[in-house]
This record gives C-alpha cells, structure tokens and sequence, in this order.
C-alpha cells in the first residue's frame, strides 16, 4: 500500500513538469507550460539529462514531437541534444519503437547516423528492440531514410552483428541483409562515378605533359590500380593498402621533373594514397649544413615538413662529392638521414637530376636500389614538343600570369612555331634550355608586342594578340643573349 501511495505521489509530483506532460502527452498542459515559459525548451530532467524532445520521443508522443518541431520562439529546439548516454532524440524513438515519433524527427532533418556514446546508431537500437517486441516499424521507416546498415559501433559490430541465429529473427535479419546488398550496390555505382571523373581529372593533368609516354602509361597504371581499389572497398572487399614507391627522375633541366613530380602528388592525394598533394622541393643548401652536427637536423626538419606528401629532392647528386677523399661534406649525411624514413610510408620521395651524375647516387648507398624502385628518363624535347608546350602554356595562363588575357595569332600553329625554333635554336640551345626556353621567349614576346603598338591603337584585338613575327623576334633575342653568355 505504502509503495503504491509514493508512486501515485510522484506521479503528481512529475505530471505538472515539461517532461511529465512530454511522457503524458498533455499537448495543451505542455503548451501552456512552455509558452510561459520558453527556457523550458532544453529543459534537462535529473535522471538521464533528457530534453522534453527526448521524452516526447521515447515515448512516441507525436503531437508533443510535432509541437516542438514547429515551434516558432526565439530559439529552436535541438534535434540533436544528447543525454547522459550520448543518445538523441532519435535514439530514444528507436529504442522503443516509436515509429511515429522517428518519422517526423527524420523528416525534420534529424542526424540518422548519429552515434551515442557506446556507437550505436538509431538503427542499432531499433534493431535491438525489434528482436524484443517482433515489431519491425522503426526499423523499416530507418532503411527508408538509408540509415547504414554497416555502422559499426565501439564493439565492431554491425545492426545486423546483434541479431540472434534463432527463428524469431529471420525476418528481421532478411530485412537488413536485402538493404545491406542494395547499399552496397549503390555505393559501388557512386565508387564508379567517382572513379570516371577522378580518371577524367587525371587525363586533364596528364594533357599538360607533353611527352613521356612511358611515365604518362605509368601513372595511368597507379591511378586505375588504386581507384579499382577505392571500388572494391566500396562493395565490402578487403584488399590490402597500396604503397606508393620512391622514384628516380633523370633527366636534363627544363624537361618537365618538378611538374611532373607535383601532378603526381595531386594524384596520390587524389585517390586517398598520400593525405596531402604537398611536394616539397629540396636542393642540397636545404639540406646540408656547414658544420659538424647541423645537417642531421637540417635534414630531418624538411623530411618533417614533407610528411604525408613528396619531398622531391632536386639534383640529387650534389649530395654526393665528386671525389671520395672530400670528408668536409656533410651530402653524404642528409642522403643517409632521407633513406632512414623511406621505409616508415610517411613520405614519397623522388630524387631527380641529370642522368650520368645521379649514378654516383646510386652508388653511393647500397639500400638506394631496394627503396627507389622505379626510374624514370626525362628525354630532352624536339622543336614539335617545345611548340605544343608553348600552346599549352598559352591557354593555361593564371589571372597573376604575366600573359593572363592574351592570344596567340592563327598563324602560330603549332607546325609553323615548330619550325621557328627549328631554325632559329641550335640542338644544343634546346637541349640545354629545354622547356626552360618556353617561358622567356613568351614574355619577350609580349615585351615586343608592346613595343610594335602605338598609343593611339584602339583595336582590340590587337591589343592581345601575339603573332608569330613576336615570337621569332622574341626567340632572336633570347638566343642572342645566350650565345653572349
């Protein structure tokens, strides 16, 4: 008798608060409470630290819920307050099959994955509750709204890892492994858009090398490898992670190795391998130091700026003496500090410099072979390569570009600049200037073009337009002054 009094004396005591008509479903007693007093709208209640939304849920109170939803004050109601178990309103409408209530929390935009304190999802939860009651509601309105039948929660384990093997849970189990399959094939179709337009994205980059097919037919390779692995992964296949290799470019100066070199860290970083496309690009005075003791630490605070990303080490091979009787150099040092974490994955490096003198790199470490495991050749360009060079650069300009707003004339066809460097370059000049010739004879291009306008032109066109006598005037100086040189 006592213990039904003190019930009934709670139950008095708790029916004239926000949260006793919440549990009640006393709309116009809720209203009036709330509306005399607004703060009550996150009002927590001592036991759990629920708001009134959650009560409402739990208890599928669905005037209550749609009341609070809608509700015009100053402040909104927070759909995605937790209580002292990190559960939301939407927990709490799963867990005990309010289906009413979860309808309209998820119509209003509620978080479906949204994870409680011990991982679980609402689904988890709706799960668990079916299993006690056979009432699959909730749990059908959820996979309505795509809630993940894959979260997983502290555990590891799935909505579908906490069902029994016995005969009640057949129907439920049919229900989530037929989601589960339809999610997974869905994924897969978004895994292979993205992986078209990833590939398209690659293609875009590659169009800017000009040359180099065996690296462009290389980096295709890599790329298809690893998107393919982003696919299976989608469809819940297990594949091992890819490690992207340390690299030697060779190569004479102006073929294209540091473009190279930061394409394939947009790559990398592209199809998830590496966690930023930095490249950080090195020479031997980032490297060495003057005196005992300081190269060591010199060294390891660029591989530090370079983690997660490529640090590209140009010319190499002046880290290494000439002579081996020189033991004032400290090149040595930092070489032996860059192959002490190629082995740790936290970094991609790639050595370049001009062939002959990179095999003195080669040699000088015995491990140099059994980290850097691909070489690329850098071949010096043709007339024909350094003209679609040109091109590209001209329909590739930057707003801060010096040549950002003008054009080419329709005489600067690719075969007629070909031709113009032919004639007006030495083999040698090119080989030495490569694409390193480009740029200059760009800007003394537009320096002429400036020269040959009067003040007075009002043709547009004109203006911005840099015809092919530009450009051999512009190459006659840049070879003039190399030959002073």
């Amino acid at each position: 008798m006592q213990r039904q009094q003190d019930q009934r004396s709670r139950s008095a005591k708790t029916t004239g608060t926000i949260h006793g008509c919440a549990q009640s479903g006393d709309l116009p007693a809720f209203q009036k409470l709330l509306r005399d007093n607004p703060s009550l709208l996150h009002e927590r209640n001592p036991v759990m630290s629920q708001t009134p939304l959650h009560v409402a849920a739990g208890y599928n109170k669905a005037e209550i819920v749609k009341f609070l939803l809608e509700w015009q004050g100053t402040e909104k109601v927070e759909l995605e307050a937790q209580n002292m178990y990190g559960e939301t309103p939407l927990h709490m409408a799963a867990k005990n099959g309010c289906n009413d209530a979860a309808k309209l929390l998820l119509a209003h935009g509620a978080v479906i994955e949204a994870k409680a304190n011990n991982g679980m999802t609402p689904l988890h939860l709706s799960v668990w509750y079916s299993i006690r009651s056979e009432d699959c509601a909730t749990v059908k309105t959820l996979l309505e709204y795509n809630a993940d039948c894959s979260a997983m929660d502290n555990e590891g384990k799935t909505p579908l890892d906490h069902l029994s093997k016995g005969p009640g849970s057949e129907k439920l189990r049919e229900l989530l492994h037929l989601h589960s399959e339809d999610q997974r094939k869905k994924r897969a179709l978004e895994a292979c858009s993205e992986i078209k337009a990833k590939m398209d994205e690659l293609e875009n980059e590659l169009s800017n090398i000009v040359g180099l097919h065996e690296l462009k037919l290389q980096l295709r390779k890599w790329a298809k490898g690893m998107l393919l692995d982003e696919r299976r992964r989608a469809l819940g296949l297990k594949v091992g992670a890819r490690r992207p290799p340390h690299m030697a470019f060779l190569g004479n100066p102006g073929t294209g190795k540091t473009m190279v070199a930061r394409i394939l860290g947009k790559l990398l970083y592209m199809v998830g391998i590496l966690p930023t496309d930095r490249v950080t690009e090195v020479q031997r005075t980032d490297l060495v130091g003057e005196f005992v003791g300081h190269t060591g630490p010199k060294t390891r605070r660029k591989i530090k700026d370079a983690e997660g990303g490529i640090l590209f080490v140009d010319e190499a091979y002046r880290l290494i003496p000439m002579q081996k009787s020189d033991d004032k150099d400290y090149g040595l040092e930092a070489l032996e500090e860059i192959m002490s974490v190629m082995d740790s994955g936290k970094v991609v490096v790639i050595f370049a410099g001009y062939s002959e003198p990179m095999k003195r790199v080669i040699a000088s470490n015995e491990g140099f072979c059994r980290r850097v495991t691909k070489f690329f050749y850098f071949n010096d360009f043709n007339s024909g390569e350094l003209a679609t060079i040109l091109h590209i650069k001209m329909h590739n300009q930057a707003e801060d570009s010096l040549l950002y707003g003008f054009k080419l004339h329709a005489s600067c066809c690719i075969d007629a600049i070909a031709s113009l460097i032919e004639r007006e370059t030495t083999e040698k000049q090119r080989k030495e200037m490569n694409g390193g010739l480009v740029d200059p004879m760009l800007v003394n291009a537009r320096e002429i073009l400036d020269l040959r306008l009067s003040f007075d032109c009002i043709d547009m066109d004109a203006l911005c337009t840099i015809t092919l006598e530009d450009l051999e005037a512009a190459l006659g100086l840049l070879v003039r002054s190399d030959n002073r040189d």
